[in-house]
């Protein structure tokens, strides 16, 4: 899959390390002509120099890069290390007792129940809609929104933890692993957890038991641990890792239903194969269901059944593994009427190609058994590694399946998926494909890539097709650099969920003279009644008229923020995680520097008025 930190961990050493000598020239000669080359999904080196230096360093020595590291030697890491990143600071100052609650909200005992957006998608259906008693705010209201507060999220150049809120209460993870909880109305905060790893997870708010009398909030981090930490005072109840491949990690926010809790487990072990001498692959996605109480695991299953084994070798002689890949970096979909799960995954990354891949699939909520497949693109193989070795297409399924109900009464999953196309699936008829229809070009970044939004009559996907152009650089090995192209990509579409026909099309806005700027839409879409919201890599969110496509209000993010935790931090290019609106606020994060866009930090909050 594109996503996130496995390609921002990667730095990829493509040539043999050249003697010891200073960190930019051991750069150029090794790494530049990879990182300045506009290969798919490796971060530019513009990118690269917004990492701090220990981030950098973890990745190369015990990392998912270490078999790269291994190429240089002690002395050449450092010089590489410390001309890339940024030096890290001392110990983050805490926030100033102003940034703390006077007085905590309580949480009730049905606290719980109460969650107003409810994990990734909002609901279990993962719709991404705020119905009006959810919203607090209609259409009308939309143009009237202003900036209440803003919320500096640490150190780096990227945010990816959507907001949960529940209960008055509002949690938020940063990329450096520290979690908080605020009140949803002031931001001021009321307790703090630092899980110690990087947390790219979204989270989920809910019970601990069946009583309700304990609430916990519920997220994963790029080791591929989970937590459970109390709601009420930030202490970890518990803490499990789900798989210990090297790779693999937490990108998606648990599902908390009927007292289990699901977590999908992805990996970047398809960036490592990108060393000669990596033997691909081994790893294999999975959806784990979880005690929420405990943290013990109900039942694990994988979406490729058969283990890897040796296959072939490579023509220096080292050996391939597989089958492998499928990761699953989504959420997934609770159907309450059948007790079933879906579920989206990736490409594979080493051959056999399997059935399951670029798939959705259903599986028994109880038992975790697969009920039936539906795949859309075979044969998709990715890896960094030679192209012999798998050259893609790379159209993994980066979001989850939304669970509509139709006008006729029969009911569709829609998805949209890397390809640049929209399906539309019947969970009652094996996935049946319904429709499909194509909005974008496609590709490794391409494509819709982290989540639609549904109401009663549409789908609204935003194309991402973020894309990158060659630049002079004399610094480069090769004289130039690529950076992102700031005239391709962007668009948002609005489609019938019964036949995917599309209603209306909003093109994406010009980048202007703007720069790190692309018009891509990668991040995920929300709506409201008459409403649906999209953030844009060139630094603004809008919100767009269900009724025709029209914007009818755009904010400007990328800019510098007064915080309420008297934290520095600015706004900048927008991924990943999507807005959410919760009793009258819209909230969302900026910041997003992965592809060479406009990095960022902050927590954004508005309402009618900025009151």
């Amino acid at each position: 899959m594109t996503f996130l930190l496995r390609a921002t961990l990667f730095l990829l050493l493509c040539s043999a390390p050249a003697p010891a000598q200073d960190g930019a020239t051991l750069f150029k000669t090794n790494c530049s002509s990879c990182h300045d080359a506009g290969i798919a999904r490796v971060p530019p080196t513009s990118a690269l120099k917004t990492m701090f230096r220990s981030t950098i360093r973890q990745t190369l020595e015990s990392g998912p890069m270490k078999t790269q590291g291994a190429a240089l030697t002690s002395s050449e890491r450092d010089a590489v290390i410390n001309y890339l990143g940024v030096p890290d600071k001392a110990a983050a100052a805490a926030p100033p007792p102003t940034a703390f609650c006077k007085v905590q909200k309580p949480f009730s005992a049905s606290a719980s129940n109460r969650a107003e957006w409810q994990g990734w998608g909002g609901d279990a259906s993962n719709s991404r809609f705020a119905d009006a008693a959810t919203a607090g705010i209609t259409s009308a209201d939309v143009p009237k929104l202003k900036l209440k507060w803003a919320f500096g999220l640490g150190e780096g150049p990227t945010v990816r933890s959507q907001v949960v809120v529940g209960a008055g209460h509002l949690f938020v993870a940063n990329m450096t692993g520290q979690l908080y909880s605020l009140d949803a109305s002031s931001g001021c905060i009321e307790w703090t957890f630092d899980a110690g790893k990087r947390i790219q997870s979204s989270l989920v708010f809910g019970a601990v038991d069946r009583d309700g009398k304990q609430s916990a909030v519920y997220f994963g981090d790029a080791a591929a641990n989970v937590y459970g930490v109390d709601a009420s005072t930030g202490k970890l109840l518990w803490k499990v890792q789900l798989d210990t491949h090297p790779a693999a990690r937490i990108t998606a926010a648990p599902i908390l239903h009927g007292g289990m809790l699901f977590v999908s487990v992805s990996s970047i072990e398809e960036v490592s194969a990108g060393s000669p001498t990596y033997e691909c692959c081994t790893f294999r996605g999975s959806v784990v269901a979880l005690n929420p109480a405990t943290g013990k695991t109900i039942w694990q299953t994988y979406t490729i059944s058969e283990p890897p084994h040796p296959t072939a070798k490579s023509d220096t002689g080292i050996q391939k593994r597989g089958p492998s890949g499928a990761a699953v970096w989504s959420s997934p979909t609770f159907d309450e009427k059948t007790n079933t799960l879906y579920i989206a995954t990736g490409d594979n990354y080493s051959f056999p190609a399997t059935s399951t891949s670029d798939s959705v699939l259903a599986l028994d909520a109880k038992t975790g058994n697969i009920r039936w497949a539906t795949q859309v693109t075979p044969g998709d193989v990715y890896n960094l590694g030679p192209k012999a070795n798998g050259g893609g297409p790379d159209f993994d399924f980066g979001q989850p399946p939304i669970l509509v109900s139709l006008p006729n009464g029969h009911r569709a999953l829609v998805i949209g998926q890397k390809s640049g196309v929209a399906f539309g699936l019947d969970p009652d008829a094996q996935g049946k494909i319904l429709w499909q229809t194509r909005l974008g070009k496609g590709g490794a970044l391409g494509g819709m890539e982290w989540g639609s939004a549904a109401d009663r009559q549409n789908m609204y996907a935003a194309v991402s097709d973020l894309s990158t152009a060659s630049v002079p650089d004399p610094s480069s090995r090769t004289g130039s650099r690529y950076a992102i192209d700031p005239n391709i990509g962007g668009g948002l579409y609005a489609l019938d969920l019964a036949t995917g026909e599309k209603r209306w099309s909003a093109l994406p806005a010009s980048c202007g003279d703007r720069p790190k700027c692309s018009p891509a839409q990668s991040a995920a879409v929300s709506a409201i009644a008459g409403a649906v919201f999209s953030g844009s890599e060139d630094g603004h969110l809008r919100a767009y008229s269900t009724t025709d496509g029209k914007v009818i209000w755009d904010v400007d993010t990328e800019r510098d923020y007064e915080t309420v935790n008297g934290a520095k931090a600015n706004g900048g290019s927008m991924n990943g995680a999507g807005p959410i609106v919760s009793h009258g606020i819209l909230y969302v994060n900026s910041g997003d520097g992965l592809w060479g866009g406009a990095p960022g930090n902050v927590l954004l909050a508005f309402s009618i008025d900025g009151k």
